[in-house]
């Protein structure tokens, strides 16, 4: 048998902490003395300290360890204990890695959306833009898929395309699901063809804004442009218009950083 002193030499377990665990009943002595109250402890009390002294090292809790000390009869049940605990502690790990990564994206994309505001003059300017003939499909869903519309352009009217895409949004808020659009590119010639509108765009008095950079930054660009057209008081035309200077192409994605995209609202 050991003394509480000895005791805590053998396991490194303080005698203030052995007395704790004593209160809490999660480290018993063998024996207490009734006239002296003096603990004593013997080697499978060792083997259990250790394995306390483990679990504590492992973060868990007092309350936890009783509980599986409470729970589990043998080292196999307390092995299979520690394996389920190390699984969830690499889920969470996973969970907590794919949050850095997020939070990665989210501060390099703001860098370079501020970055690229610095560099670029980003300024509004007022046109005249002449009515254009246009081929165009009428579309519902997400802004991402315009490009459905341009390749459905693509095949029924290629040869007779003349300059850049553009998309007409008809909404006057942003939608996520269920937006209202229409992929368009100019045309030399009315052709009739299934599933594609051919038609004369007006023209009009306009301001637009040439941004650089991602479309996921657009929101920046059109923070500028309708302020500016907010504070002279003039009323926004729907649908108002992208052109595509410079983006995807077919094949190449390209670098996001260099795309070139007018905006374009006209008003009355």
């Amino acid at each position: 048998m050991f003394s509480i002193g000895e005791f805590s030499r053998i396991t490194g377990i303080s005698i203030k902490a052995l007395r704790l665990y004593h209160e809490k009943e999660l480290l018993r002595p063998s024996f207490v003395q009734s006239r002296t109250g003096y603990r004593y402890y013997n080697e499978r009390d060792v083997e259990m300290a250790r394995v306390i002294v483990r679990l504590r090292e492992f973060g868990f809790s007092l309350s936890e360890i009783q509980t599986i000390l409470g729970q589990y009869t043998d080292d196999q049940e307390i092995l299979d204990y520690l394996q389920a605990r190390r699984e969830a502690v690499d889920a969470e790990l996973a969970a907590l890695r794919n949050v850095t990564a997020s939070l990665n994206a989210i501060i390099q994309n703001e860098q370079e959306a501020r970055r690229l505001m610095k560099q670029a003059d980003y300024e509004v300017e007022e046109k005249n833009i002449e009515p254009m003939l246009i081929a165009g499909v009428r579309m519902r869903g997400k802004y991402s898929d315009c490009g459905q519309g341009f390749s459905r352009i693509g095949k029924k009217l290629g040869r007779y395309i003349c300059g850049k895409p553009l998309c007409l949004y008809y909404d006057g808020e942003y939608k996520e699901e269920d937006a209202d659009f229409e992929a368009c590119m100019p045309v030399r010639k009315h052709v009739e063809t299934e599933g594609v509108a051919v038609r004369e765009l007006t023209g009009g008095r306009c301001f637009s804004l040439l941004h650089r950079g991602p479309y996921d930054q657009l929101g920046r660009s059109y923070e500028k442009i309708l302020k500016y057209v907010k504070e002279r008081g003039l009323e926004i035309i729907l649908p108002t218009r992208e052109v595509y200077l410079k983006g995807p192409g077919m094949i190449f994605k390209g670098n996001p950083r260099n795309y070139r995209t007018e905006i374009q609202l006209l008003v009355r």
